[in-house]
């Protein structure tokens, strides 16, 4: 597994013009790592985790390396990846079949609310990045995006020129399950979901 972070000298101070919060540098470090890779949907760098830490890069890039290893050693389920230029989990390559089997099998049950909601906000909004539909939903929406991704209900669709993030929409496949021919035809709901833009604000 490829653990090189880049070519940015180790050991150095992330700075800003910002006052450091002894709250979030004072953290032990591995799990902090832990919890920001967590809720990722993209590669993060160590750069990136570093600024956020307020950690030297050098440490921090230790410290990814160790927790890469470690998982291996431990033969745990979920492998640290550096993939693009950043760090983020996968399933590892030996329960993949485990995985996928609970993916399909998953197909046949009825979406939960949560599954709806997320679907509800794709289908009004799109295109939409994931941060966006989190920021209606007020709830991290990983999960049941790759739910929704895998049921062939909603897909990629390009990405933001702001951010570089991906951008989703609904599938026709989508259309058929409801039974309606486009977009055009789904209910009024949009009035009743909250303005992107003044919530964006307001955030």
């Amino acid at each position: 597994m490829t653990t090189d972070v880049g070519n940015e000298p180790s050991g150095e101070s992330v700075t800003d013009d910002a006052a450091p919060d002894a709250s979030v540098s004072e953290l032990p470090l591995g799990p902090a790592i832990e919890a920001i890779l967590m809720v990722v949907d993209e590669p993060v760098s160590a750069v990136m985790l570093a600024q956020v830490l307020q950690r030297p890069q050098g440490e921090v890039e230790t410290e990814v390396q160790r927790l890469a290893q470690e998982y291996v050693d431990t033969g745990r389920g979920f492998e640290l990846r550096n993939v693009a230029g950043g760090w983020r989990y996968y399933t590892a390559a030996a329960y993949a079949d485990a995985v996928e089997r609970f993916v399909l099998d998953g197909q046949q049950a009825r979406l939960t609310q949560a599954s709806l909601e997320t679907l509800a906000v794709v289908a009004y909004r799109q295109p939409v990045s994931r941060a966006r539909i989190s920021a209606v939903r007020g709830v991290n929406v990983d999960g049941v995006m790759r739910t929704l991704l895998a049921r062939g209900l909603v897909e990629e669709c390009g990405s933001e020129a702001e951010t570089g993030a991906h951008l989703y929409q609904t599938t026709h496949y989508f259309l058929e399950r409801l039974g309606v021919a486009s977009l055009d035809d789904l209910p009024e709901l949009a009035p009743y979901l909250p303005d992107l833009e003044t919530l964006e604000a307001e955030l």
